[in-house]
């Protein structure tokens, strides 16, 4: 069996210390064998930088994926170009920077491949997911009968359409983007586990990550504002897959979301 952590959009300074503090302590509760974290918004909230990917890795993360934030800050190039752990949406046009997928293997466990991929409704018109998913998985199931998705998407219908399309072709199928856990995790007929949206770790006295006042401001009055991180009530929070090693097939997904406990003083 083999037993993959997967972690919710980190958003800016808070979520990187919530992943610091407490993936140490779930790594050993759950007994993982990899960790997955989509860190699209590590960087001040919006984007990804090589030094907070750094900070992500050195907490106990071994692949880092990400959406439609990549290009908010233009230190990702670097990470594109250097970091075979960093994964882009596989659905950008052919001759992008980086890499969309990857098949990495931890503790002499079996083979994992892991494919990000990003939604086209609601989100920036990027190739057909659907039809480069299908290719790319028949790819990476010549090299390992387990294979995660990491789906970065805004319409609920399209995550679950795509993962009904592979069920029984990859083992996993997790939303990210919305930044609100949704509690529906089920495995289907076919053995692939799915879950709309594992959630963001972060700051959850807020909008979605965000201060709270600027946010209405804006609703209120259509006025530009900084959205600046917020601060309180932080959360780590996403999913646990158990699969069979043999077969990829899902034996169990259970939701996380697990509070950081801030120090007194």
């Amino acid at each position: 069996m083999v037993k993959i952590l997967f972690i919710g959009d980190i958003v800016g300074e808070p979520g990187r210390r919530a992943v610091k503090e407490l993936l140490p302590r779930l790594r050993r509760q759950h007994a993982m064998d990899l960790v997955i974290a989509n860190g699209e918004n590590s960087a001040g909230g919006s984007g990804i930088t090589p030094n907070t990917a750094a900070e992500i890795f050195s907490a106990g993360v071994d692949i880092i994926t990400s959406g439609d934030h990549l290009w908010d800050q233009k230190e990702v190039l670097v990470l594109l170009q250097n970091e075979s752990r960093f994964l882009r949406p596989y659905n950008y046009p052919q001759g992008t920077p980086g890499q969309g997928s990857v098949v990495y293997q931890a503790n002499n466990q079996a083979p994992v491949g892991i494919l990000n991929l990003q939604g086209r409704t609601f989100m920036p018109d990027l190739d057909n997911p659907f039809i480069a998913a299908r290719a790319e998985v028949e790819r990476l199931r010549h090299k390992t009968s387990i294979i995660f998705i990491d789906l970065h998407a805004e319409a609920t219908s399209e995550k679950a359409a795509l993962a009904r399309m592979l069920d029984g072709q990859v083992s996993a199928v997790i939303g990210t983007h919305t930044h609100v856990q949704t509690a529906d995790e089920q495995i289907f007929p076919g053995g692939t586990a799915f879950l709309t949206d594992a959630g963001f770790t972060g700051p959850h006295e807020s909008v979605i990550g965000r201060e709270v006042e600027p946010v209405v401001k804006r609703f209120l009055t259509l006025q530009p504002q900084r959205f600046t991180v917020a601060t309180g009530r932080i959360l780590l929070q996403g999913a646990v897959v158990e699969i069979d090693a043999h077969t990829g097939r899902a034996l169990d997904i259970q939701r996380v979301s697990e509070a950081l406990v801030e120090k007194a003083g």
